[in-house]
């Protein structure tokens, strides 16, 4: 078994080394124990380590009182996030720093300083306050990474009212429903945007969407693509005029740590989206955290995270990377166009220190060859990071052996916008197996339990939360009984993920996927990553998705989906080779019924296969919402395939 041990100059010059050092742990077990322990001491002291300003001190670290579902974190404190991620460093004589970067994807790159990330916040927070938003009013986005996105995202903070971004690829229905439930004062969006050369008119989107919700929304309009005609009512507003006429400067609203900072939309393919209200502490101590000891993110850093505002990831990453004052990039458009070492380009022109991605982009990324990253120089990298769904060993290693170059860490993390976080990551210097997340986040009292609450190693379980987080949702937003229902009511005072997850005998942690995605044959439950790992390891097969349909004899059978890189075909020799993989690796009891070769997965836009979409599917299940589909025509063929799929299966 390939085993990573993290370079020791790498170890040694890390936040986290030096921070035990200083300490006196032992070693990051010893840290991670403590902080589990000692909540309110650990927290107390990352708050410190953050160097996160309060105008007025907190009384308590935090109250459980009434109950763990609805504990408070830093009572009475006040703060405020575009204080602490742009003031701050400005008034610290950083404000010439680079704040962020932007990618466009006809070639235009754009960044801001902190000085003009700062003045233009300013003049849109102004703005925001002329047209009457107040404290504790929504201001939702429908729009992708664009630099006005962020301007928008901390200019609503500036002004203490609520952030609620919408993935910029819904359609419009997806849009009304966010737009209904949340009912923000304001709607800021773009007129298009590029996506893999075409023009997406978005502004056409969110008219519709508006009309479906029957209320006058006001929205501001960037205009991204210039000279392109869209419709524009007397009540809107054109981004650039607004921040031409507007004033430099606008005062910061001081914010209670518990006062709602974000109001996140969980992605699913059914049932109504639910919002998760994260707090200001939580918005920025959680992310701050991670960025600092786990990705090491110092000041010189620049972090990519491939994601859209709409998911978690952006909105962790542009806070995270500036509460420490250090830089990000984003992008516009595809990580594969104009060309598929789009990435690569990148990270060596910016300097990237830490990349981070879903597994299914560096399974794309891994399909191109080796020969697009040996064109660039990536002496700056770092850090890999994985999230959103697990990572199959073989691109695992791919990435740390052939890009990495054995010296690289894979910070392989996993959590949920729930959280505003992680539950399990590592750290840069532990060893680490294949596919690993390593174990708990600092702070994070996670267990793996069975059925009946009992915590279990060396055996599949659920993934479960023991103690309070100050990132934990504060509710979902004006639904608290829907919230006490998904976390809180399988295991009494425990918080309920929904992951499968593993402990291996040398305790190193890993996640199977969520429970919903489970397999069970013969009374044998497994996880889909397991199969789906086994399977990639083909030479031939870019990527896989196995779900279970129903059987009268086993109670499920396992199907597998999968796509073959470029020059492998499908044959019957390619469905041997893989049922050899499997039934060597797993037995013959986890062979799959059928093994259907297609062209591609349906994915969303941050890259995640969407097993429930291609399990609905084959049992003719409503899909409620086909518009978080970035390639919904690999519907399609699995439709054209269903029959004879379902009769193979009989």
């Amino acid at each position: 078994m390939y085993l990573f041990e993290p370079p020791k100059e790498l170890a040694e010059n890390s936040n986290v080394y030096n921070y035990i050092k200083e300490h006196g742990y032992k070693d990051y077990n010893d840290f991670v124990k403590f902080s589990i322990n000692n909540i309110k001491e650990f927290w107390e002291e990352v708050a410190k380590t953050l160097d996160i300003t309060f105008f007025d001190n907190y009384d308590k670290v935090y109250d459980d009182s009434k109950g763990i579902e609805w504990t408070t974190w830093f009572i009475n404190g006040k703060t405020n996030i575009t204080y602490n991620c742009i003031d701050k460093h400005v008034k610290n004589k950083k404000g010439n720093k680079i704040a962020f970067i932007w990618h466009s994807e006809d070639g235009s790159i754009k960044s801001l300083t902190y000085n003009e990330l700062y003045e233009e916040t300013c003049k849109l927070a102004g703005f925001f306050k002329e047209i009457g938003i107040q404290k504790g009013d929504v201001i939702a986005t429908y729009m992708p990474m664009l630099p006005e996105t962020i301007i928008t995202l901390f200019a609503a903070f500036r002004i203490g009212a609520i952030f609620a971004p919408i993935f910029s690829g819904f359609a419009p229905f997806a849009i009304s429903e966010r737009l209904k439930d949340s009912k923000p004062k304001l709607l800021v969006t773009c007129n298009a945007y590029y996506r893999k050369g075409k023009i997406v008119k978005i502004i056409e989107q969110a008219n519709e969407a508006i009309k479906i919700t029957g209320t006058n929304i006001i929205k501001i309009i960037v205009e991204r693509i210039k000279n392109l005609n869209f419709e524009i009512s007397e009540q809107d507003f054109l981004y650039s005029e607004i921040i031409n006429k507007s004033k430099k400067f606008c005062d910061v609203q001081e914010m209670c740590s518990e006062d709602p900072a974000l109001l996140l939309y969980t992605s699913g393919t059914t049932g109504k989206p639910k919002g998760a209200v994260i707090s200001q502490m939580g918005a920025m101590i959680q992310p701050g955290k991670e960025h600092y000891f786990n990705l090491d993110m110092k000041e010189d850093s620049r972090m990519l995270w491939i994601s859209d505002i709409g998911w978690m990831m952006g909105p962790w990453q542009i806070i995270g990377s500036q509460l420490l004052g250090s830089s990000h990039v984003i992008i516009e458009g595809a990580i594969d166009y104009p060309s598929n070492d789009r990435i690569w380009k990148i990270i060596e022109q910016d300097k990237v220190t830490n990349l981070g991605f879903a597994a299914t982009v560096a399974r794309i990324l891994k399909s191109y060859g080796i020969e697009n990253v040996k064109k660039y120089n990536l002496d700056s990298l770092k850090y890999f990071g994985n999230t959103g769904e697990p990572i199959d060993s073989d691109t695992w290693l791919w990435l740390v052996r052939d890009v990495g170059e054995n010296k690289r860490p894979m910070i392989n993390l996993s959590g949920g916008t729930e959280i505003f976080g992680c539950f399990l990551l590592p750290s840069p210097i532990v060893k680490l197996k294949p596919s690993t997340l390593w174990g708990p986040g600092l702070g994070m009292d996670v267990d793996v339990f069975d059925d009946d609450g009992n915590s279990v190693r060396d055996k599949i379980g659920y993934l479960v939360c023991k103690k309070p987080a100050p990132s934990m949702t504060r509710g979902f937003w004006k639904d608290p009984e829907r919230y006490l229902s998904t976390y809180w009511s399988r295991f009494k005072n425990v918080w309920f993920h929904g992951d499968l997850a593993y402990v291996d005998p040398d305790g190193y942690w890993f996640i199977l996927g969520r429970a919903d995605d489970t397999i069970k044959v013969a009374g044998k439950r497994i996880g889909p990553a397991e199969i789906e790992s086994i399977i990639n390891k083909h030479k031939g097969v870019a990527e896989s998705a196995c779900i279970g349909v129903p059987s009268e004899l086993k109670g499920e059978e396992i199907v597998c989906f999968v796509a073959l890189k470029p020059n492998f075909y499908p044959s019957k020799e390619i469905e041997n080779e893989i049922n050899r993989l499997i039934e060597k690796e797993m037995g013959k009891a986890f062979l799959p019924k059928k093994i259907v070769f297609v062209k591609e997965l349906p994915k969303n836009r941050a890259g995640k296969i969407l097993r429930r979409i291609i399990r609905n599917v084959l049992e003719d299940k409503r899909i409620e919402d086909v518009s978080i589909i970035e390639n919904p025509d690999s519907l399609d063929e699995i439709r054209i395939k269903k029959d004879e799929i379902i009769k193979d299966l009989v």
